[in-house]
């Protein structure tokens, strides 16, 4: 079946999400910022936002597939597959798992149920969980057995982020937080061996570069264009990377990319925090950025594996209408000319809108003033609760990945 998203707007067909799962139940306030939270969601009320959120993609003829599902399905389908799985997630997971890796593995190896080992993987392993060898009695005796030998990947459910589709290949990422970078393990099992993908995915990207790049930050905004931040997670080292394997596809459409320089901070964390695509000729944007931003086209340069690079010097507006064939594009500003309300609903992903068709958007319900103003533009809005699923900082288009859409 294979991937197909060569838009941000094409009607979605089939996508990807992630169920909040036990591993929000293992943040504490003392690990929240290693981790990347802020606060701590409470997980029941987190599963019912989420399940409301795949019902309504459900009830707009998406087809809903959940990572642990497909990673489930990838090791029953390849038995095999089992205990390479592991050895990379031992590997992976830091120098106390690596240390007792012998006892971690046999403790993993036990679990026969395939999504059972993928959601413990997820959640998080105790010290207290494995038998301890007794090779490393100081550590054994002064440890805290409530100290996790693994940690929990709570930010799992911001599916957008480990990997990224561009058109019939995948982006498979280097993740900026050493936090994070298990959660591409599974998009790499999933691309390489279930039968859905298995040889029909070109990988532009590997989780083994050097260099980070993370899926908020990438936009399709047509099968020519790609847009991509310059961000607090994705490096300008890794945009050059992926645009030479790009260029280099002879069945990739892509000619142009536009790299977007924008703030280094958390709060913009990345691209699609403060600019998604709602329309053919319309895009939210959190207006704090605009003047600021920088922007770079990208194309391939005259000689093999060569870039030419050219600074922009026009209006935002005006590179993206240009870029897209358009006489004009409208920028619709996150909280309008309310410069308190643009702070506060860019803060809670006000500007991460999911386009599940043109003009057709799926939003939180918390910001009330940016989705006014959306509809006052004509966009059919469709929202969906958020006073847990926001906490994680992402929205609707963090918690995605389009498998495939429609072209427009």
């Amino acid at each position: 079946m294979g991937v197909h998203v060569k838009s941000e707007i094409g009607t979605l067909k089939r996508v990807m999400l992630h169920r909040p799962g036990r591993e929000l139940e293992q943040l504490v306030p003392g690990e929240l910022e290693r981790l990347l939270f802020d606060d701590i969601p409470y997980l029941k009320t987190a599963r019912q936002e989420h399940d409301q959120f795949a019902e309504l993609l459900r009830r707009n003829h998406i087809e809903v597939l959940y990572l642990e599902d497909l990673m489930a399905e990838t090791l029953k389908l390849n038995e095999h597959l089992k205990e390479k799985f592991i050895e990379e997630f031992i590997c992976d997971s830091g120098n106390n798992a690596y240390l007792n890796k012998k006892v971690l593995k046999k403790y993993l190896m036990s679990i026969a149920d395939e999504k059972t080992l993928v959601e413990k993987t997820m959640e998080g392993i105790f010290f207290d969980e494995i038998a301890s060898e007794g090779k490393n009695p100081l550590v054994d005796m002064v440890r805290n057995h409530k100290r996790f030998l693994t940690d929990p990947i709570p930010n799992l459910y911001f599916t957008r982020d480990p990997f990224a589709i561009i058109g019939n290949g995948v982006s498979i990422h280097k993740m900026y937080s050493g936090t994070r970078r298990r959660e591409t393990i599974y998009g790499k099992y999933i691309m390489e061996h279930h039968p859905d993908f298995a040889g029909t995915v070109n990988q532009y990207y590997k989780r083994n570069d050097l260099f980070s790049i993370e899926g908020g930050d990438i936009l399709n905004l047509s099968n020519r264009v790609l847009a991509i931040g310059i961000s607090q997670r994705t490096t300008p080292e890794a945009i050059e990377l992926l645009a030479k394997r790009i260029f280099a596809d002879e069945y990739s459409e892509v000619e142009t990319i536009l790299a977007l320089d924008i703030p280094n901070i958390r709060a913009y964390m990345h691209l699609d925090t403060v600019l998604t695509q709602v329309d053919y000729d319309k895009f939210t944007v959190y207006p704090g950025i605009l003047g600021s931003l920088r922007i770079y086209e990208i194309c391939k340069g005259d000689k093999e594996e060569t870039l030419n690079v050219s600074e922009l010097e026009q209006s935002l507006a005006v590179i993206l209408a240009t870029h897209l064939g358009l006489d004009k594009i409208t920028l619709i500003h996150c909280g309008g000319k309310n410069g308190i309300a643009s702070e506060r609903e860019q803060w809670n992903d006000g500007s991460n809108t999911l386009a599940i068709a043109p003009g057709k958007v799926v939003v939180y319900d918390r910001n009330n003033i940016t989705n006014q103003i959306l509809r006052e533009h004509g966009l059919e809005v469709l929202e969906i609760a958020s006073s847990e699923l926001s906490r994680g900082r992402g929205g609707p288009r963090c918690m995605s990945m389009p498998l495939v859409r429609g072209d427009i």
